[in-house]
């Protein structure tokens, strides 16, 4: 399922980008505010949310993030199913929500895995956006049964700006950084593991943060993403120097801000990260 998803995916990028199909997740999804109302802790941002003027290149942008929350994708599956929780990017400015976010939940389906998209606070507020994806974690534990996940299974995806947001919770033992809200608060915040897609900032203080207990990470960028490689050929060594469990997808081509959309040799990420994710025990072995 996964070679057909890709293959469809790689004959559309000699398409000019506005009439690029994309995918969409199986059903409408779950929607879940993160905080009773209200009660979003601080530092609030001022809404009300909005999409952005089109720019032609089918991307949906995001910002005024005021009310964050999530939105499941239920995986098809008999058996409680891995679920993971989508960062989109975005500089911390507004979210690319359906080239980092809807579309990647539609092929994490295609795994038997559930894709949970998160709305965080944008713009300029990263300890919100940080509180958002430690409050997301919690709720998707405290409610696994309800949506048929398996919750020692949680883990975290990020793209550029949501790359950075899901290493700093990959890497953060606790406490949160927000007052206990209600009972979904005693779960565990730490994801069992952690994808990132071309990450952005991790030379801003996360190296040092790196230790045994970090999630188990695979990685994925290209050496012409020249701005942020050389911070995550940081962040990874200090990865593997704590444990082999990691991996890192180093290409030379792609760029920055593809998704599931590059014709580079970055396209060749989602299968090296269904592999990982196989070996790690997060999906089965193929019979």
């Amino acid at each position: 399922m996964l070679r057909a998803f890709l293959l469809s995916a790689l004959l559309v990028t000699t398409m000019p980008a506005a009439e690029i199909p994309q995918p969409a997740p199986r059903g409408a999804g779950i929607v879940v505010s993160l905080w009773p109302k209200d009660r979003v802790p601080a530092p609030a941002t001022q809404g009300p949310e909005k999409a952005l003027p089109a720019r032609g290149d089918n991307v949906l942008r995001l910002t005024a993030i005021s009310e964050p929350s999530f939105t499941v994708y239920p995986a098809e599956s008999a058996k409680p199913a891995p679920a993971v929780i989508i960062c989109p990017g975005g500089g911390y400015t507004i979210l690319a929500y359906d080239k980092e976010g809807t579309e990647l939940a539609a092929w994490l389906n295609t795994l038997g895995i559930t894709g949970v998209v998160l709305k965080y606070r944008v713009p300029a507020n990263r300890e919100g956006a940080f509180q958002d994806i430690q409050r997301a974690v919690r709720i998707v534990r405290h409610r696994a049964a309800e949506w048929n996940i398996a919750k020692d299974r949680v883990g975290v995806m990020g793209f550029s700006a949501g790359g950075h947001l899901s290493a700093r919770l990959s890497v953060f033992a606790g406490p949160a950084t927000y007052p206990r809200v209600d009972a979904a608060d005693d779960q565990p915040l730490r994801p069992d593991f952690a994808i990132l897609v071309y990450p952005a900032y991790l030379d801003q203080g996360m190296v040092p943060q790196v230790d045994a207990k970090t999630a188990p990470t695979f990685i994925a960028q290209a050496v012409d993403d020249r701005k942020f490689i050389a911070g995550t050929d940081a962040y990874f060594a200090a990865l593997k120097a704590a444990s082999p469990q990691h991996a890192f997808f180093r290409c030379a081509t792609g760029g920055h801000g593809h998704g599931l959309r590059s014709d580079k040799e970055a396209k060749a990420w989602p299968e090296k990260c269904q592999a990982w994710l196989t070996q790690i025990g997060v999906l089965p072995v193929a019979r």
